[in-house]
């Protein structure tokens, strides 16, 4: 009896910071990955407009990981100073009025200049939020945790795909002086700004700050994170020097660029690979790129909790970037059937996107809690150079060969190669 009275304010606390978190983070997150690739829709139309090459768009694309890399440590330990809750919403704000800001691009210099502040403005969000559902679960409750934040990457593309689809199609017409891809820019970056300022209100440092949890709830969440706190293994947050000497940190910065390298390309060439296949109707390639998305999004549901469940990490990360490999190199093979090529594009999206949340309670030992913000922020920025790398690869590829079927055989061997590294982990 004592023991269920003793298990019933941890269970009830972390029923009452999950809804009261993860909805609403979840909400910010699609869109922060929708603001960052709804470029691959506007290529559709913009490039025309404005004149801009294949592997220009490759480069404009991926400049953003480039503002992204070089702010990324020294924005999530400014989140350690200021607080999570300010400095994720200031944020939001910035990166929703420079995606806004898009519209007004006439060349392609105006394109790389805000791609790249883009970039230095969302550097913090996704390392930060990382730091901040640390402060609140244990590392035995974040795999699940993470895997349904980290779902809203496919559901942005669930709900992106078909939405940017259907702006394209229906202000194709001018409305207002602009063009559909202008409209598309202005319209889903809105609603980043309103959830920038909504977070103001709704986050809370840590729970010790929550006036919502009863204070036996407080007691419990404290006593089950200190339960699993790790030695520490990493420096001081704010002293960076001794982090680029770190070579388990270097390895999981290559695993995690082999995992960025297969999303990203599937993210910002998704809708170009449709169209490749045959497909011309932007509301059709909308629904179609939804596809892939929403397969990515249970399979990385049921992977989470699956690795919870049994407590196993390795094969739950490995398993994934095979099948995405796997995907890639069937899409490369079958680039010109349509029902193949969106069947290895699927299977691509749900091995490359369940990578993402099964990668970091991985590596929760090697990122203690002392040092994470430096660790986290660090391991991250490695992982992002792929999101410059990868889009810029394919565009000149593309650009090459006329088509992108040697750069998704590249790309599903990085997949490949990432698997057999995360396999050398110790359990």
């Amino acid at each position: 009896m004592t023991g269920e009275t003793r298990a019933d304010p941890l269970a009830t606390a972390y029923r009452r910071i999950t809804l009261r978190f993860v909805p609403f983070l979840f909400l910010c997150y699609i869109f922060n990955y929708l603001d960052r690739v709804n470029v691959g829709f506007a290529k559709l139309e913009m490039l025309g407009a404005i004149g801009m090459s294949e592997t220009a768009y490759g480069f404009g694309a991926g400049i953003f990981f480039l503002g992204y890399i070089a702010c990324g440590v020294p924005s999530n330990l400014l989140a350690e100073r200021v607080g999570a809750r300010r400095w994720l919403a200031c944020l939001m704000i910035v990166w929703g009025a420079i995606s806004a800001a898009m519209l007004f691009v006439r060349t392609p210099i105006a394109f790389y200049i805000l791609r790249f502040a883009m970039g230095a403005a969302e550097a913090g969000f996704f390392p930060g939020i990382v730091l901040f559902l640390t402060r609140w679960f244990p590392a035995s409750r974040r795999g699940r945790v993470m895997a349904l934040f980290m779902s809203a990457i496919p559901l942005s593309g669930v709900l992106g795909g078909p939405l940017s689809g259907w702006i394209l199609a229906r202000f194709g017409a001018g409305q207002g002086g602009l063009e559909a891809w202008q409209w598309m820019f202005l319209i889903e970056a809105i609603p980043t700004i309103l959830l920038g300022l909504a977070m103001l209100r709704l986050l809370d440092e840590g729970g010790d700050r929550a006036s919502w949890l009863d204070p036996a709830e407080r007691i419990a969440v404290a006593q089950a994170l200190a339960a699993e706190a790790h030695p520490r293994t990493m420096p001081e947050a704010g002293r960076l020097a001794p982090i680029w000497g770190n070579p388990v940190l270097w390895r999981l910065g290559a695993i995690y660029f082999c995992i960025q390298s297969g999303v990203y390309a599937i993210n910002f060439w998704l809708p170009s690979i449709i169209a490749q296949s045959g497909q011309s109707d932007p509301m059709l390639i909308g629904w179609l790129s939804a596809i892939p998305y929403l397969a990515a999004a249970l399979f990385m549901i049921a992977i989470g909790r699956s690795a919870d469940r049994r407590a196993e990490r390795r094969w739950h990360l490995a398993g994934p970037m095979l099948l995405g490999a796997v995907g890639l190199g069937l899409s490369a093979l079958m680039a010109t059937t349509p029902l193949w090529s969106l069947l290895g594009l699927t299977l691509a999206a749900m091995g490359a996107l369940t990578a993402l949340p099964m990668f970091w309670p991985l590596s929760d030992r090697h990122l203690a809690a002392a040092g994470a913000a430096a660790g986290i922020a660090f391991v991250n920025s490695l992982g992002q150079m792929a999101g410059f790398l990868s889009p810029y690869a394919v565009g000149w590829i593309k650009d090459a060969s006329g088509s992108t079927t040697i750069a998704l055989a590249m790309l599903s061997a990085m997949l490949a190669i990432g698997s057999l590294l995360t396999l050398r982990f110790r359990r």
